[in-house]
This record gives structure tokens, sequence and C-alpha cells, in this order.
């Protein structure tokens, strides 16, 4: 069944500090057919950035992996796409969703809901430079631009534009007011305006996101969308991921128990640190492993003392696994 379901099928967010390489590798442990999202990287950072591979490099157990792009320039987000079609990314996504004011300061991100022709202008221009599917992840919509008929008039302008898919967060974003953290909180959900988008959209891909934190509320959104991308709740709750391949992918593979992700994550430290990078670096996404788990505050506790030392490395597991 797995070959028949698409990869968009169930999907972890693209969140800023958190989904990295190290988190990504992690959570392809827990599932192996979760779409992934890296984070957002902007054109002016692979453009005019000396080290592309700090950005872009992945391991190949990521895939499928999309890239996030965040920008304004048509051209050079087409650049971008390429290069990252280049860099072997099975999806090229574009951030239209992001309210933070660094973001809001480049004139990209959530702002752009405010400008759909220019999102249109980007997203064919992507489409003309790679074969990979061009995505948007975007608002239903920000202050002043928030009723149902001006995310239909949006949408309708990236889907003449060739747009592949799109990731819809349910609420509006508040561009002033408000923080990045609030945006994922305050604005309301208004999950019925996605569910409408599909019906007058049957033919577009669409997957919905937003406030989504059990296997309940997944299995109710997909009979009425294509996907759902989890955020918060799949960095909070990891292991809410064991169950994804089983039920959604049909997978028959066997899945791992929290002791033998920890083994499978002790190599690929071991691995890391013999070239770059703190054990902390990769420690500090797996806190929530034991989430809703009796033990869960001591696993918490067993790393957080040990794992900023200078010489930590991997043995930190190998300790734990002990006990």
């Amino acid at each position: 069944m797995t070959s028949s379901v698409p990869s968009y099928r169930i999907s972890v967010a693209p969140m800023m500090d958190w989904t990295d390489r190290h988190f990504r590798f992690f959570m392809r442990i827990i599932s192996k057919h979760a779409l992934l999202y890296t984070e957002m990287v902007t054109t002016g950072a692979i453009l005019r950035g000396k080290d592309n591979h700090r950005y872009l490099d992945f391991s190949k157990e990521e895939h499928p992996i999309a890239l996030q792009l965040g920008g304004d320039s048509p051209l050079a987000l087409a650049e971008c796409a390429k290069i990252g079609e280049d860099y072997g990314y099975d999806e090229i996504n574009l951030n239209v969703g992001c309210p933070s004011d660094r973001v809001q300061s480049g004139s990209f991100g959530a702002c752009l809901m405010k400008e759909p022709n220019l999102v249109a202008e980007m997203v064919a221009a992507c489409k003309s430079k790679v074969k990979v599917p061009v995505t948007v992840k975007h608002r239903i919509g920000v202050n002043g631009k928030e009723s149902y008929e001006d995310l239909f008039h949006f949408v309708s302008k990236i889907k003449e534009a060739g747009v592949d898919h799109i990731i819809v967060h349910a609420r509006i974003a508040i561009l002033e007011g408000l923080s990045p953290k609030e945006n994922r909180t305050v604005p309301p959900l208004r999950y019925q305006d996605v569910y409408q988008l599909k019906k007058d959209f049957p033919g577009l891909t669409i997957t919905i996101n937003g406030g989504i934190k059990t296997h309940a509320e997944i299995s109710d959104h997909l009979t009425k969308v294509d996907g759902v991308m989890i955020g918060r709740a799949a960095y909070d709750n990891p292991f809410l991921f064991h169950d994804v391949d089983p039920l959604y992918y049909g997978s028959e593979e066997k899945t791992h128990s929290r002791e033998e992700i920890l083994r499978e994550l002790i190599p690929y430290i071991r691995s890391v640190l013999k070239k770059e990078g703190k054990a902390h670096h990769i420690l500090r996404h797996i806190l929530g492993l034991y989430y809703g788990e009796k033990g869960a505050r001591e696993f918490r506790k067993f790393l957080t003392d040990r794992m900023h030392i200078t010489s930590a490395n991997e043995s930190i597991l190998e300790d734990y696994l002990k006990r």
C-alpha cells in the first residue's frame, strides 16, 4: 500500500530553529514515510552565502524531504529552487505563512498573502526551472485580508500559475502586535475554510495545518482534505509518529520502540561529532521522546544535566539505556 500513498499524506512542518537535519534524522527513525520539511532558508542565504552546504546538506535517509524557501523575488526563488533540486530535494516549498518581524522586514512570509499576483509569479518562475513539485505553505489570510473570498482569490491565482500542492495553516496571521508564538495560538482556527477550499478546488492537492495533536484529529481531517501537516506536536511529542506508517501508509514494517530509536541515534551522533558540532545540537531535539510516559521528566533531566558538558557525546544515550 505504501507505494500508492503520496508522501504528503502526513508531514512534519518546517519550523525555524527546530527542523534542522538532526531533528529530521531523528524523525526519520520514527517514521520512514512521512514527508519532512527543512527550516525556511532565505534566497539571500543561498545566493549570497559562501557555504550552501551549511543550509542545504541533508542525509540520504531523510527522503522524502522538501526544501522551504523564503523570498519575494521570482527570479531569485527560481534560481534557488533549481539549486535545491540539484541538491536532491523532492519538493520546493515557498513560505507565505511566517508572520515574524524578521521575515516581514524582507517583504516575504505571510505578508505576501496581500500580493497574490506576485506569489503566482513566484510559483510560475520556480515551475519553469524545476521538475520536482512546487508547493506553497500559507495562512488562510492576514489582518485586512481575512475573508474566505480573499483566500479563494489567493488560491485561484497560484493555482492558475501551476502550483502542485498547497499547505494551509488554518489561522490568519496578525502582522502587527502579535509575536510569532502568539500567531500560532491566538487567531482562532478556521478548519472549515480549508475544507471549503477542497470543495471549491477539488483537483488541487490540499494539506491542512494548525493545532493538530492526535490521531483522532488527523483521521478526521483526512476525510476532508488530502494531507495533514503536524508542527509543534511533532516536536513536543515525536513518538506520535510511531503509528504514522502503519495507520496512514499501510506499512507492515516493524516500528521502533523508544529504546530502539535511542540505539539507532548512537552511531549517528558518533558520526556527526567526528566532523562538527556538539552533542546538545542533536540531543536537544529528542527531549520529548517520552512525552506523556512515566519517566519522561527523568529522561529530560538525565539528558539536560549531561548534554552541555564540553566532552558530551553518544555515551549519554548508552548510559541511559544501561539504567
